[in-house]
Order: structure tokens, then C-alpha cells, then sequence
């Protein structure tokens, strides 16, 4: 295990922050985009991952999901977001993804467990288990609010599995999550995912052509 804050790793390492939410189709199908832009990179671009809720305006004061609350968004509403997330798709060749919509499903467990992988692990467990968690749900269909589904992804990318229990029961590491959401908002975060580059923003499943604009400016 080594320390994901090394100071000198960090100033030779490219990054551009993401905020986003492993429930939100258009965050998967923007990494997808990012892989893109990566591979075509001659130095690494890493990931400075952000957490954000998309269910906030739905969870209890005790950290549950109200699924029945009304959150303004209507069933024309839901059949334009698959639309749109099909018409991506098949624009950025994400053929494995099998699952359109992730209504019922609440990742703050996820996001928790991701924190304190970042905070313990290296970049590339991290990013092991981030790309995991994508895949159980929008290829498998896994619900990535259990435990034991955190576990499995966790131990596939070679993280304890008392390091996804604790950060679980952890309660001060939920409260510093939600501190991350309320920091988001004050950011101007409205939406996700967003690409943010030297204080420049894409937000938006955006093309790998869009990065590459972000990020080197043609």
C-alpha cells in the first residue's frame, strides 16, 4: 500500500478533476470519452475524482433514499435521458453498457468506499475499483449500494475488504462526504459529470475532442 498524496508524484502528474456520481449514465459514458482522449495522450492524464449527489434533493435526514419524492423529473423526462444516453452509446462504441437508467439505486455506500480507497491506496487501486463500481452497475446491473457488492469489486482490485466494512460504519467519514457535496455545490457544481482543466469547465458527457480542447487549449 503506498500514500496517494505524495507531493512529488503530484506535481509531475497531469490530472483533471471530475466530479461526479456512479448513478448518473452520462458520468460513465463521459469516462468512456475520457479513456478515448487518455489513449491517444502521449503522458498520463489521471484522475482527480470529486464525489457528488445526484440524490441529495431525495435522501432522508438519517441518509436513506425517499424514492416516492418528487424530484420534478416526469416519465418524459426519463424517456429523453435514455434516449440521449442510447445516442451516446453508440457515438462513444460503449457496447458493454447494458443498463440505461439507475433510478432505484443510491451510491453514497460507493462513494464512501472510494474516499477512503483514494485517501489509503495508490492511484491505480483506486482507479481499479472506481472503474469496478462503473461496470457492476452499467454492465451488470449490480446494486452498488450493498455492502457485499462493494466488497467483491473492492477485493477484484486488490483493496481489504475491513477497508469497505469500516468506511461503512464509519460515521465521521459521512459527514466528511457530505461536506464534499455541500463544497461541490459551492463550487457551482449544478450538474454531472463535470470536467474542470486550469479553471476552465466541460460539463456534460462531452466528446474526447472536447477534452482535448479543455485540457491543451486547440
Amino acid at each position: 500500500m503506498t500514500d496517494a498524496t505524495n507531493e512529488t508524484t503530484e506535481s509531475e502528474t497531469d490530472r483533471i478533476t471530475i466530479y461526479s456520481d456512479y448513478v448518473c449514465p452520462f458520468c460513465y459514458l463521459g469516462r468512456e470519452s475520457l479513456s478515448t482522449y487518455q489513449a491517444e495522450r502521449d503522458e498520463d492524464l489521471e484522475i482527480d475524482w470529486r464525489p457528488f449527489d445526484l440524490r441529495s434533493g431525495k435522501r432522508n435526514a438519517d441518509g436513506t433514499i425517499d424514492h416516492g419524492a418528487d424530484d420534478g423529473k416526469d416519465d418524459a423526462y426519463y424517456e429523453q435521458a435514455k434516449a440521449n444516453v442510447k445516442k451516446l452509446r453508440e457515438k462513444y462504441g460503449a457496447d458493454e453498457m447494458d443498463v440505461e437508467l439507475a433510478t432505484d439505486v443510491d451510491s453514497l455506500p460507493a462513494q464512501l468506499v472510494s474516499v477512503a480507497i483514494r485517501e489509503r491506496y495508490d492511484y491505480e487501486t483506486w482507479l481499479g475499483f472506481d472503474e469496478g463500481v462503473f461496470a457492476a452497475l452499467w454492465h451488470d446491473g449490480r446494486d452498488i449500494g450493498e455492502e457485499e457488492v462493494l466488497v467483491d469489486i473492492a477485493e477484484n482490485a486488490g483493496v481489504d475488504a475491513d477497508v469497505v466494512r469500516n468506511a461503512l460504519a464509519d460515521d465521521d467519514r459521512r459527514a466528511a462526504l457530505r461536506e464534499q457535496f455541500r463544497e461541490a455545490q459551492q463550487r457551482r457544481i449544478t450538474g454531472v459529470p463535470t470536467f474542470v482543466y486550469d479553471d476552465h469547465a466541460a460539463r456534460g458527457a462531452v466528446p474526447p475532442e472536447q477534452l482535448e480542447r479543455l485540457v491543451e487549449g486547440v
